[in-house]
């Protein structure tokens, strides 16, 4: 008959095993994480897509979508964004304004917003892009809907830094009680507009569209219809954009 085996363990060797386990187990949720994130060019994606490669010129449509820029200029860039991504925001805070001002305001290049919201990630972004249709309605003009867009985009800076310059951290939480607040502040009352779903349609066809051009994350851009992904630097659109003229 066999004696019976034991095996001791000692306090020692459970914590150093309990340590090992726990950094793998980090290791991989960090993994999980950052597969949805390409931090070296800011795109973001929904879960189990891939950031799309910049290749050949692709035609696209600016559909009936708002314009900021001269109509006649020679360079187009068409934006495909997510109102709720911190990366379309650390465009719009970082790279926008100078791109604005050196291209658009000069009439080198308009730029037209679309809406590609990644709802599985970001909630609100579908009637965010709805709100901005509704203020441009109300509003009567593309005017009122670039200055709903940069509203939106404010207000979050200011929710997620305390500061209207602060940095871009993390995506910021708000749902319609705030995008109608911040329509007022404007000076337009999208209340009735929103709550019908009157653009839903208009912000899904963007959505749609953008897929079939090959855009996956956001931010997203065709300069002349060469794609531009992600948040990147002035630097980047300034090549594009200086390659077309």
């Amino acid at each position: 008959m066999s004696k019976e085996e034991t095996i001791t363990i000692k306090k020692e060797s459970i914590w150093k095993y309990s340590t090992f386990i726990l950094a793998a187990v980090l290791i991989v949720g960090a993994f999980v994480f950052f597969t949805n994130k390409d931090t070296t060019t800011g795109t973001e994606t929904q879960p189990g897509q891939q950031v799309p490669s910049t290749g050949g010129k692709v035609e696209v449509s600016v559909d009936d979508d708002a314009v900021l820029g001269d109509e006649n200029a020679k360079v187009t860039i068409v934006e495909f964004s997510d109102y709720q991504c911190p990366f379309c925001r650390k465009f719009w805070t970082e790279t926008y304004p100078q791109l604005k001002s050196e291209y658009i305001d000069t009439g080198k290049a308009k730029i037209v917003f679309r809406d590609f919201p990644l709802t599985q990630i970001h909630p609100a972004a579908q009637a965010a892009g709805e709100a901005a249709e509704c203020a441009r309605d109300v509003g009567k003009s593309n005017d009122a809907y670039w200055k709903m867009h940069d509203k939106m985009f404010s207000e979050q800076n200011i929710l997620d830094s305390g500061s209207a310059t602060g940095a871009v951290t993390k995506t910021v939480t708000f749902s319609s009680t705030e995008l109608k607040k911040w329509a007022k502040d404007l000076g337009y009352d999208i209340d009735s507009c929103l709550d019908s779903g009157k653009y839903k349609s208009e912000v899904g066809k963007d959505l749609t569209q953008g897929a079939s051009y090959g855009v996956q994350g956001t931010p997203a851009f065709f300069v002349n219809g060469k794609l531009l992904s992600g948040a990147q630097p002035f630097s980047a659109f300034k090549a594009a954009i200086d390659a077309e003229l």
